[in-house]
């Protein structure tokens, strides 16, 4: 992967009280003191063993406290199909989410709530947001209203095409300061919900193509996604409404090796079941809250180390599973995405960290990964 020309420094935070869950209060606003030295890393290095980034991860991590170490988890959406602007601004304010999905608005409302929410994160002491899009070739004009005309996937039609899509997405996403893309889609074409999305009409386009789109963006400072894990071109239904299921072998999970191998930094799991695969199987559960899934086999077997976000957390696939977000930390996911209520959802993965160790562990290790994107990403300034 080219590695991009972005350099990155770092801010220790400390943080702000928060619903009296430490002994000794914290004052409400607080100088963020700079740690003592400067580092220099590109997005290209999140994937690395660079044992000085480890280090500035640790250093940023030791100074947040559980409520802070949580709400990089939690990512809730804003705009037409989200929360209101002024929930965002609410959460921002009692320091429980680490970033925001900007879905279904203007790109001007868009540029203008991140400014708000970037300064007022600023205020509070909190880390930086991700800020992430449903940028897909398909559905960009549809989900940043006013934004440049690109090609749908299935009209793309070289692979010099596509390089050019995902290279002019990538200027409409750095200009409202989005950083995060979910985007591409991989599942093979035979799913109405999802098959037109991506370039999987011809198989041998596939992946070359999905590589393509996943190096350009990345190249361009914007953490891309590969979705929707194990797959969902082979089921009917849609995942929107209710839980699907596949049954049997999972056919698309060979999509993934290489993406992964090319350095693709995200993948999304899908609210898909497994049945009738003894080593995969689900137990009624989407593959979102599935150890088997996202730990056994994308995180162990695929050898995945990138960040793990699940589909939106409001789709009937999951939604009435009970405790879901917890379910999908402890399945291995590092964002919840659009859970139905982000203050609930953080009381509860907030209860879940201070009970259980093993819990506690596997939060530590998914604050840890935003963590290191967000340093990676340049987010953290060195303070002049």
């Amino acid at each position: 992967m080219r590695k991009l020309s972005m350099i990155c420094s770092f801010v220790g935070f400390f943080v702000i009280t928060a619903c009296s869950q430490e002994s000794k209060p914290r004052p409400r606003t607080a100088p963020t003191p700079t740690l003592p030295t400067e580092q220099k890393f590109q997005l290209g290095d999140y994937l690395g063993k660079d044992v000085s980034l480890s280090k500035a991860v640790d250093d940023v991590f030791a100074q947040l406290d559980d409520t802070a170490i949580v709400a990089q988890l939690i990512m809730p959406a804003v705009g037409k199909y989200g929360q209101t602007q002024s929930t965002i601004l609410k959460h921002l304010s009692q320091r429980i989410i680490g970033g925001v999905l900007m879905l279904n608005g203007t790109q001007n409302e868009f540029t203008q709530w991140i400014q708000q929410f970037d300064s007022l994160n600023r205020v509070k002491g909190n880390l930086p947001f991700l800020y992430s899009a449903d940028a897909e070739p398909s559905l960009v004009n549809r989900k940043i209203a006013e934004s440049a005309l690109v090609k749908k996937a299935s009209e793309i039609n070289s692979l010099d095409e596509v390089i050019s899509t995902a290279a002019h997405i990538s200027t409409i996403l750095n200009s409202i300061g989005i950083n995060y893309n979910f985007a591409p889609v991989v599942d093979v074409a035979g799913n109405a919900t999802v098959g037109y999305r991506g370039f999987g009409s011809k198989p041998e386009q596939l992946i070359p193509w999905s590589n393509a789109f996943i190096q350009t963006t990345q190249n361009e400072g914007i953490i891309a996604t590969a979705k929707h894990f194990p797959g969902h071109g082979l089921v009917k239904g849609d995942t929107h409404t209710s839980l699907q299921t596949l049954d049997g072998e999972l056919q698309e999970v060979k999509n993934y090796p290489p993406l992964i191998a090319n350095g693709v930094l995200s993948i999304m799991v899908a609210h898909i079941a497994v049945k009738n695969n003894a080593k995969y199987d689900t137990k009624g559960l989407p593959s979102t809250c599935s150890k088997a899934i996202v730990t056994d086999l994308l995180k162990n077997e695929l050898k995945f180390q990138g960040l793990i976000v699940t589909d939106a957390m409001n789709m009937g696939g999951v939604v009435n599973v009970p405790q879901c977000a917890s379910k999908a930390v402890a399945a291995g996911c590092d964002i919840v995405l659009m859970p139905v209520d982000a203050s609930q959802a953080h009381a509860e993965l907030l209860r879940a960290y201070r009970s259980d160790e093993a819990f506690k562990q596997r939060v530590t290790e998914a604050a840890k990964k935003v963590i290191r994107m967000k340093i990676c990403l340049g987010l953290l300034n060195h303070e002049k």
